[in-house]
């Protein structure tokens, strides 16, 4: 399969650093993906709570291969290797993938922050990186569904302040401006929607206080020529073996099979920052 995305699409992914492929994958493959999420013990081993300034928690877990349980073989499939090929604009590899389970009523809000301010600190010279999000569940304004500041990936990296142990955000003080000057795009998927984002996009969501459940699959990709100049984080180039996109629907039910094969985190990457005096 070709890029999954027409030229106006890919435009609009320039311009505003995000765009929306509906129906990327279909309601068997979703089916998988979210059944793999609630069932896998390797996830839900390695299930992490990340706190928001309100004490509330996003329950997520990571892993930083994409191997051959179902969720790996998403990130491997040509309609998403070769969509972000393009968007990259050369040859890509995986370069991580979470489960951010907001949970109903408590599921904790993200705020402004850039993808490429903590990648930074892993390596990556450039921001030629990019999330594509796969929608498990409806995501909208109700469950906190991703909030991105349009046009935002223009203005470069932006130095980030500490919120939490397990958040940094964009310097406040100068997202009071940007706001004021960029318009935010409340990114609402249906299941098998996938939202995807620039590194540099600003972003942020709200707190689950609805009762429905907003599970979503992050899967980043790095292009390979920007590959991290430190090897002491487990997001360096491995090469990407590609599957064809029937792979999902052959594999079924698959879970990871044990072996680390996928390199799951025991706790997430959250670079330490300091507040300019």
């Amino acid at each position: 399969m070709a890029c999954a995305l027409n030229e106006a699409q890919i435009r609009a992914y320039e311009e505003d650093g995000l765009v929306i492929a509906r129906g990327l994958f279909d309601a068997a493959e979703v089916e998988l993906l979210r059944g793999a999420m609630e069932r896998d013990p390797s996830v839900r081993d390695h299930m992490l709570d990340r706190l928001d300034g309100e004490g509330r928690a996003t329950r997520i877990s990571l892993w930083n291969r994409a191997g051959d349980s179902v969720y790996g073989l998403a990130a491997r499939c040509d309609r998403m290797v070769d969509t972000v090929t393009r968007l990259l604009g050369g040859e890509v590899y995986h370069y991580q993938s979470k489960l951010t389970a907001k949970e109903p009523r408590v599921g904790g809000a993200w705020e402004w922050h850039q993808d490429y301010g903590y990648w930074y600190h892993n390596g990556c010279l450039r921001p030629d990186l990019l999330s594509c999000m796969i929608a498990l569940d409806r995501s909208d304004r109700t469950n906190g569904c991703l909030q991105i500041v349009r046009g935002s990936h223009k203005l470069g990296r932006i130095d980030h302040t500490p919120l939490t142990q397990g958040q940094n955000e964009v310097d406040p003080k100068r997202m009071t401006h940007i706001l004021a000057r960029y318009p935010v795009e409340y990114c609402e998927l249906d299941p098998g929607d996938v939202l995807i984002f620039h590194s540099n996009a600003i972003h942020r969501s709200d707190a689950n206080r609805s009762p429905n459940r907003r599970w979503t699959l992050l899967i980043c990709y790095n292009r390979v020529d920007n590959d991290t100049v430190t090897k002491d984080d487990d997001r360096y180039y491995v090469p990407l073996e590609r599957v064809d996109d029937g792979a999902i629907h052959r594999a079924g039910l698959k879970f990871a099979d044990g072996s680390g094969q996928e390199h799951f985190a025991s706790k997430p990457f959250v670079p330490k920052v300091t507040i300019d005096a």
